[in-house]
């Protein structure tokens, strides 16, 4: 056995960890020629696929997947078996609808395939430009081989994934959009390794020789593990790490540079945007799911049906006198297997009309369109960003209309992730800023004093703002080099653009005070202090990362003093403080936090040159590591960031997006309950939460934290301890709120997961803080799998909210300012965070609405048109005679009733617009899926049986003791009995969706006319033409509508069984309606009468103005209340809508 499996193993193909890439086909000098020249063979080529299917494959691949579906493949089989045995009906009654099913989205899917087929073509043969020989040759994009140099110019996308060798800029940078990648629009700096960037023509790539080690293709966007050695003429070489920094995507496009060139190093299905173009994990709406698990009810009726009725026919079989009537010769069959079985499966065909084969496609249809009414959505459109809502799924719309639980991000998503620069904390003294200047705070309150000249200390406070960062400097001026070129004194023209808002905001508060950031230039940072020019050689750049929760950089001074720059999270750099003012700091950021203030603490390490020596050769070996490089770097981060020199802290504002207290309330009252999960400090999170709504006054604070949770053990006592408090005080109504940090989740989530959820489940609001982004879908998840199993949903803007928006039932991404990973990864995605009030109370109230009425209408008339096959089966003795013809079988689903329920699921609104937002517990009504349980579910089935014994026992009644309906005595058979009450079916059924109607726009209208006339003018086509015996054997329906409907006896019978039939329906109609009025009359008059009892129950007259007392306001703080004009008499005017977003 060893044996064999050692034999196995060496048979299998070996895919190495890491890709070798000669570039431009050049072999290193070791290596022989044929290596290089042959490597492409080992890499797929550059062809873009996109679409599923080719002509050859299309029909057999695409029958295979329409055919997984349970609906379809149970029509196949029992078209096979019409097709097989003596079938009571024409096999057509169910190949015939199938096919349309098929046919339908066999058209739909293989028109999109073809829009991908024709995208790809444009793809593949766009132009491209390659070096070769020194000679730069235009090729077709697709192929476009690995190792290949390929040029790109100013605006053109980039074929495939690049190294980048050199740029126009001398500086070897160039600026890059990935707005197809990620959304982003600002524009991105990349650059080259300095030992190629003078690779300027394309004759001079005749010099190069070089070799890229890189990391074997992964669909993460922002992470590269790569090399490139540079060989010299004398066979020396050069070793230099490669990042996310230095390569070029696929899906970029080139921006104010005017041409680049790189290397190929990924090619077509191994570029990141193709791994990115996987399919997301699929899911399910609950409505879905009801859907199958009512289907499979449906399929066990109907397989109960046929066995009772082959009983009954063998039953009655062996009745002596009746089982073998003398005008039907052989009527009596031997019990075997073969004919119990051949019977079974006709009765089986005779009623498999109960299963509604149209409902699946329907419902697509009706999800797509709905999905689009999002997107067409004026008011949930934002102007200032010019985005409109954005379905990425429409499998989830109905799923809008269930949410319990909402998870929601508060960085960039309750607020404007717009960073003021307000306070800061330099050498234990505080400072603001007022009117655009600094300004040193009064330790008694009082008035503060502006700084006039920059102190040692604040000029290496604002110098380490200036210096540690990524920003990226662009010059209004600058159409092709940025602002490498351009300089401005005063830092007036310049835009500084970065990824995180809080160093643009350093940067830009450092330019108002006369510190002004110009850019990089010769691997220098410039900085202007009042004028005056200092470069900083930068060494290494220490990346932020969410574990350490800091970022470094490591320059070198004019008067070569080589200084470590850090800022980060308090917990994560006053840890590492040796020296400085470290307690008032942190006192000082305690203080910014209570007033909701985003804080960051800074501080700084000198380095002998011995340390640096040591400091540069630790980064230099984690940096070139092709193996766990980045477990390398996060050690050799943390060597190096310690024995740090507090300078101080910083304090950023960032307000809160308007209408952020009105959603938060209004989903509240609609049942829905807000948990707040973020990174911030406790305070910070805790002011935020009171500001928006989040937390109201009122409520009693319980807490879970590092100060009360130090370990397993008092983890769960405190929990103990507070779910008995919430018990005690539940008899007074009394509203908790829980905080969680995340150390103390850590310990909740293990051993105490299911107490800590009971203790969720008893308060009002939930804010866990100081989380990382795992344990953010650990919330999520938690209550995702609670046993009265909720529906959640999970909002957030930035890349750390992608996890919690895919654990949740509905992700949700807001279009803000960290990138679009989490809009990209969520189901659906809009500007501001007040629109989710519309999206859910609104939108996602109508998607439920519509589809539940519409999957509850498909069984619901199934059951009144096919059972009156059951009952016809007691009058014909279970001969398997079917009383309705195949046409009527064949299109009853397709076109009899299905375009009015289609139309609806579309347009109805049975309660409008502005009742749901101003009546948000409407909201509750239909949540827990309230609208598909069992007993919803039966009193529309049971309806459909009363319909059905309506109509059938009414026809019967009619026909009864042999009357004849004509003056001339003429008597009907067996196919008028079927047509006239499958007339009355049809308009019953049509009718009772008038009764479910609320709204009638004017394609509501004309869905019926349309229903009418059609079926009229597709059935007298049927009955009025002698059809050839190809399409129809018998012709014994020829003439039989037209017959049948012209008795106005007939027709008197219809109306009176239409009547008969819908007069339960009428009467639920009007208790509903009317129950609804006397509800809102009582409640008004309720609101009213308490109201106006107030002011005697307290003794004073009821106002709405604070008896709460004010606190003082710094400069800053009162600022954000006013508007920038002001009132004719001079004072300030007040932002009426600013009140609701502090604490007061």
């Amino acid at each position: 056995m060893d044996t064999l499996r050692r034999q196995w193993d060496c048979l299998k193909r070996h895919v190495p960890t890491d890709r070798t890439i000669y570039v431009d086909n050049k072999p290193s000098p070791s290596e022989s020629p044929e290596v290089a020249i042959h490597q492409h063979q080992h890499y797929p080529n550059n062809r873009v696929v996109s679409s599923k299917y080719t002509v050859w494959n299309f029909i057999p691949k695409n029958l295979f997947e329409q055919f997984r579906r349970i609906a379809n493949f149970y029509f196949l089989c029992v078209g096979v078996i019409q097709l097989i045995i003596d079938s009571p009906v024409s096999p057509a009654t169910s190949i015939a609808p199938l096919v349309f099913v098929v046919s339908v989205t066999a058209i739909k899917q293989g028109y999109e395939d073809w829009l991908r087929h024709k995208a790809d073509n444009e793809v593949n043969n766009r132009k491209a430009f390659i070096v070769h020989n020194g000679k730069l040759t235009q090729v077709k994009a697709q192929n476009i081989k690995v190792g290949d140099i390929v040029k790109v110019k100013l605006n053109q996308g980039f074929p495939c994934d690049l190294v980048m060798l050199s740029s126009y800029d001398p500086e070897g940078k160039c600026y890059v959009q990935t707005a197809n990648l990620d959304g982003e629009t600002n524009l991105k700096t990349h650059f080259c390794v300095p030992e190629t960037r003078e690779f300027q023509m394309e004759s001079d790539f005749n010099g190069l020789c070089a070799t890229i080690e890189c990391q074997q293709p992964i669909a993460d966007l922002y992470k590269f593990v790569g090399r490139i050695t540079i060989f010299n003429n004398n066979s020396e070489s050069v070793l230099k790490s490669l990042g996310p920094e230095n390569i070029l995507l696929r899906g970029a496009r080139l921006k104010n540079t005017p041409f680049i060139y790189g290397c190929a190093i990924y090619t077509g299905p191994d570029t990141k945007m193709a791994l990115n173009s996987k399919a997301k994990i699929t899911k399910f709406s609950r409505v879905e799911r009801g859907m199958n698990n009512y289907l499979i009810i449906f399929l066990v009726i109907l397989l109960l049906e046929a066995l009772v009725s082959t009983v009954l026919a063998y039953w009655y079989m062996n009745q002596d006198k009746i089982g073998d009537p003398w005008y039907i010769p052989g009527a009596k069959q031997s019990l075997n297997a073969k004919n119990v079985i051949s019977d079974f499966l006709s009765f089986m065909i005779l009623y498999n009309y109960i299963i509604p084969i149209s409902l699946y496609v329907t419902v697509e249809v009706q999800k797509f369109v709905g999905s689009l009414f999002l997107q067409w959505d004026l008011e949930m459109y934002d102007e200032d960003s010019d985005s409109a809502t954005q379905a990425n799924t429409s499998d989830l719309n109905e799923e809008l209309g269930q949410v319990e639980y909402l998870f929601t991000d508060k960085t960039g998503t309750l607020t404007e992730n717009d960073m003021q620069f307000r306070q800061c904390s330099i050498n234990a003294i505080k400072y603001e800023e007022v009117g655009g200047h600094l300004h040193e705070m009064a330790t008694q309150g009082g008035q503060s004093t502006p700084v006039l000249r920059l102190t040692p200390e604040i000029e290496e406070f604002l110098e380490l703002l200036a210096l540690c960062h990524t920003v990226r400097v662009d010059h209004h001026e600058a159409t092709q080099t940025g602002a490498s070129a351009l300089y401005s004194h005063t830092g007036m023209e310049y835009e500084y653009q970065s990824s995180s808002p809080d160093e643009k905001a350093f940067v830009e508060a450092c330019c108002r005070y006369g510190v002004v950031f110009h850019g990089t230039r010769d691997d220098h940072l410039e900085v202007t202090f009042h004028g005056e020019m200092r470069r900083y050689k930068l060494l290494h750049v220490l990346e932020f990362d969410a574990t350490r929760k800091r970022m470094s950089v490591i320059v070198q001074r004019e008067n070569d003093e080589i200084v470590l720059l850090c800022k980060g999270a308090e917990t994560a750099v006053l840890k590492l403080g040796i020296s400085g003012e470290i307690e008032k700091t942190n006192q000082h950021i305690h203080d910014y936090a209570v007033l909701g203030l985003r804080t960051l603490a800074i501080g700084k390490r000198v380095f002998t040159p011995k340390e640096y020596e040591k400091v540069d050769t630790i980064l230099t070996e984690a940096r070139n590591a092709m193996d766990k490089r980045e477990e390398k770097l996060e050690e050799a981060f943390q060597a190096i960031e310690r024995d740090l020199h507090i300078l101080g802290a910083t304090a950023v504002e960032d307000r809160l997006q308007d209408g952020v207290p009105e959603t938060i309330t209004t989903l509240r009252r609609a049942g829905i309950k807000v948990w707040v999960l973020t990174g911030d400090k406790e305070e910070t999170a805790v002011n935020i939460s009171y500001s928006a709504g989040h937390i109201h006054d009122g409520m009693e604070e319980l807490r879970l934290t590092k100060a009360t949770c130090t370990d397993h053990t008092t983890c769960g006592e405190e929990i103990t301890r507070n779910i008995h408090r919430c018990q005690v005080l539940n008899s007074s109504n009394q509203q908790f709120v829980l905080i969680v940090d995340g150390f103390s989740l850590t310990f909740a989530l293990g051993e105490h997961s299911e107490v800590f959820r009971e203790l969720c489940q008893m308060c009002g609001a939930v804010l866990c803080c100081r989380m990382s982004p795992l344990q953010k879908a650990e919330v999520v998840k938690l209550m995702k799998i609670a046993k009265h199993t909720p529906v959640t949903a999970a909002i957030g803007d930035g890349a750390n909210d992608v996890s919690m928006i895919q654990e949740a039932h509905v992700g949700l991404g807001i279009m803000g300012k960290e990138g679009r990973q989490a809009v990209r990864n969520s189901d659906y995605a809009f500007a501001k965070f007040r629109f989710l009030q519309r999206l859910l109370l609104v939108h996602g109230h109508y998607f439920y609405y519509r589809l539940a009425t519409l999957v509850q209408y498909f069984f619901y008339k199934n059951v009144a048109f096919i059972t009156m096959q059951l009952f016809f089966a007691f009058y014909s003795s279970f001969s398997q005679q079917s009383l309705l013809a195949s046409f009527h079988l064949m299109f009853y689903n397709i076109t009899m009733t299905s375009l009015p329920i289609f139309i609806y699921s579309l347009f109805e609104q049975h309660i409008s617009q502005r009742d749901l937002i101003e009546k948000p517990h409407l909201y509750k009504e239909i949540t827990k899926n309230r609208m598909l349980n069992k007993r919803n579910f039966l009193k529309w089935n049971a309806l459909g049986l009363w319909h059905v014994f309506v109509f059938f026992f009414g026809v019967v009644f009619l026909f009864g003791s042999d009357v004849p309906l004509w003056p001339n005595g003429q008597m009907m058979g067996i196919w008028s009995f079927g047509t006239i009450a499958y007339t009355v079916c049809v308009i019953t059924v049509n009718l009772k969706l008038c009764l479910e109607t609320y709204f009638w726009p004017l394609p509501m209208f004309m869905a019926y006319v349309i229903t009418g006339v059609g079926n009229v003018s597709m059935t007298l086509v049927y009955t009025m033409i002698f059809w050839p015996p190809l399409i129809q054997t018998l012709q014994d329906y020829y003439k039989v509508y037209t017959t049948s409907l012209g008795c106005g006896t007939v027709w008197f019978c219809i109306v009176v069984l239409a009547v008969i039939a819908l007069f339960p329906d009428i009467i639920i109609r009007v208790a509903r309606d009317t129950g609804q009025k006397i509800s809102e009359s009582t409640k008004r008059r309720w609101k009213c009468s308490w109201f106006m009892c107030l002011p005697f129950i307290f003794g004073k007259r009821v106002h709405s103005e604070s008896s709460v007392p004010l606190q003082p306001l710094s400069s800053h703080c009162t600022q954000k209340f006013i508007t920038d004009h002001v009132a004719d008499n001079g004072s300030p005017v007040i932002k009426a809508r600013s009140i609701t977003k502090t604490r007061l």
